[in-house]
């Protein structure tokens, strides 16, 4: 007997928690521009139904929940917030905005509680355009219909947006919209959507908006910008932004940064253009070798010599004592200037200092290498007075290969007047007396300043000095002669 009372006991409390379930939202009201908040119950192939709170469940087109790509992201047990459409008997229509002809009662719901509502842009009038919103004329100022500045305002004209209803007058006969503070209430949401999943070391595309003197501003979401610094655009040198980068313009950008801006509620986002690619430093161990002879660009010149970027952001240098064997060099700007393209032979690399040291003058060739080819002792050449010394004359024989006249010479020669008013830049005839590799020295005499007499003379008197090279003198005077004859 106490068994069956029992189980007529628990029959009655679970018919009372079903019917306690059932009537739960009995008392509450919903009307039409109510925004409620509810889980999905079932999803079926045009509709979705969702627990309004009420015994009536709610219903919301399948259509209008896809996203971008046709797909319904939502599931049974989700969490959506829809608005009211209306409510007919024993259907509660939901929306995820206002739309269709719901009447009067509801554009003023909609207007008290900022919610969107579908219109229809008829016309272009002064200031503004004429839009139709469920059967209705109302008003949209040209600054409202967009967050940007309008160039084509004309191209509004017979599409269908959303708006929100910003003033409602005279029951319904002055209605004054915005589409702008929906767009940017939706930005504003998205935004912080990106920004909750934006993190340092990510590399994101952006659009190029402005070039400044210190770098480059470029847009990574509407409404939110970072900026690159001159320094990060690319791993070569860069002068001026606008050398690289052209407004407009896409490109992919790395998060450098992310700190509190100046103004509260802003942010401070640094960007790198180059750090997107490896950086160039890291091989060059593999690319360049010691000895080997690459084309560069000079860069920059400096007082002890230019820079030459031999690769994408690998710059080396070529000091003033490698810029020339066939002229001394006292500024880089006499061989070389800034963007020409120039042979180099790399001598030394420090790659963790990164620095390269370039030749210019190894890459052109050393004259001296073969002048025992060129020129042999007694020979008679012309050659330019470089420089005069108290010491001698710096005679040129060619391009990068000198030899010193001694003032010895000068004054044993039978006309010393005459080669004592030399000038620098003058020509002048010498003998090659000795020629010294290993030190690199010529030695020189006077050459055509003496006719053959004098220096048949003047050999016989330097025999008993200069040995070896007043015999080789003699040899080759007595040759000309005999040529002569």
């Amino acid at each position: 007997m106490a068994d069956e009372l029992s189980e007529n006991e628990k029959r009655e409390e679970s018919f009372a928690d079903l019917y306690q379930s059932y009537t739960a939202g009995f008392g509450n009201e919903i009307h039409i521009g109510d925004r409620i908040r509810g889980p999905i119950i079932s999803v079926g192939k045009e509709n979705l139904f969702i627990d309004t709170g009420t015994k009536i469940d709610g219903v919301v087109d399948r259509a209008e929940l896809l996203d971008e790509n046709g797909r319904l992201s939502f599931k049974e047990g989700d969490i959506l917030e829809l608005y009211v459409v209306s409510i007919r008997g024993d259907e509660i229509r939901l929306s995820k905005r206002m739309t269709g002809a719901g009447g009067i009662n509801a554009l003023e719901a909609a207007f008290r509680n900022a919610i969107p509502v579908e219109g229809k842009v008829k016309t272009q009038i002064k200031g503004g355009y004429q839009v139709d919103i469920m059967q209705r004329r109302a008003f949209c100022p040209i600054s409202q219909m967009d967050l940007k500045f309008q160039e084509n305002p004309e191209e509004h004209v017979g599409k269908t947006y959303q708006f929100l209803i910003t003033q409602f007058e005279e029951k319904g006969k002055n209605i004054v919209v915005s589409r702008r503070d929906l767009l940017k209430r939706e930005q504003e949401k998205a935004l912080k959507k990106f920004l909750e999943g934006l993190r340092v070391g990510d590399q994101v595309p952006g659009r190029v908006t402005r070039l400044m003197p210190y770098g480059a501003f470029v847009e990574l979401f509407p409404g939110l910008e970072g900026m690159v610094h001159l320094s990060e655009i690319s791993w070569s040198r860069v002068e001026k932004a606008e050398d690289v980068l052209v407004p407009q313009s896409t490109v992919t950008v790395k998060v450098l940064g992310i700190e509190p801006g100046q103004k509260p509620g802003s942010l401070k986002i640094s960007l790198s253009v180059k750090q997107v690619t490896a950086d160039p430093w890291e091989s060059a161990g593999e690319k360049f070798r010691i000895g080997e002879k690459v084309k560069g660009k000079v860069t920059r010149c400096t007082n002890f010599g230019a820079f030459v970027e031999i690769s994408p952001g690998v710059e080396g240098l070529v000091h003033l004592s490698e810029m020339s064997y066939r002229k001394r060099v006292t500024r880089p700007e006499e061989v070389v200037k800034a963007g020409d393209l120039v042979p180099v032979v790399i001598k030394e690399m420090d790659l963790e200092k990164r620095r390269i040291s370039l030749s210019i003058k190894d890459a052109e060739g050393d004259p001296w290498i073969d002048v025992k080819e060129r020129y042999r002792e007694g020979q008679m050449i012309e050659g330019v007075v470089e420089k005069k010394e108290r010491f001698g004359y710096f005679v040129a024989v060619e391009p990068g290969v000198t030899g010193l006249l001694p003032v010895s010479r000068i004054k044993a020669s039978p006309k010393p007047s005459q080669l004592e008013k030399l000038r620098e830049g003058d020509r002048v005839n010498v003998i090659i007396e000795e020629i010294n590799l290993e030190d690199r020295k010529i030695s020189l005499a006077p050459g055509d300043s003496m006719d053959e007499k004098d220096w048949r003379s003047f050999a016989k008197r330097e025999q008993k000095h200069s040995g070896v090279f007043a015999e080789k003198l003699h040899k080759a005077l007595q040759k000309t002669g005999k040529e002569k004859e």
